[in-house]
């Protein structure tokens, strides 16, 4: 139908003119309220962009130069966990103070670190110093 017969048709019903597909030929409109498309379109959006970041949220692990056997074994413990559910880990080493000295012990904790994960996770980025912390980064590897 003609656009002014369709403009008359959605005034006198109380209505809008919305346009739903433009790139049709013809083009596609529907005579509806034009706030509860923008919201339903809103919403939708949303929604895509929940989908989207719920696929690999970043866990992130915290270190220390000299973390016991016992604390490394169970934040590994809570590492693998994070990776089997499908988020990225974040593993960091905090050197405060004079544990700046104790760098070679940071990089030997990470590369442990991702040693043992190395079944479930892929390294997305190497160990690397950024101010006083040394991180690194794991990402879940496809094959499980």
């Amino acid at each position: 139908m003609p656009i002014a017969e369709a403009l008359d048709l959605a005034r006198s019903m109380g209505m809008d003119l919305v346009e739903i597909s433009g790139s049709a030929d013809p083009p596609v409109t529907k005579i509806m309220d034009y706030g509860k498309f923008r919201y339903e379109q809103q919403k939708k959006a949303k929604e895509q962009r929940k989908k989207q970041a719920g696929q690999g949220e970043l866990k992130e692990v915290r270190f220390r130069p000299r973390t016991d056997d016992h604390d490394y074994e169970f934040k590994l413990k809570h590492a693998r966990e994070f990776i089997e559910k499908g988020n990225k880990v974040k593993a960091w080493v905090q050197f405060r103070g004079r544990d700046i000295i104790y760098k070679d012990q940071g990089l030997d904790m990470l590369e442990r670190f991702t040693e043992d994960l190395s079944d479930i996770a892929k390294v997305d980025q190497a160990p690397i110093m950024e101010g006083r912390r040394m991180t690194t980064m794991l990402t879940p590897s496809k094959a499980k």
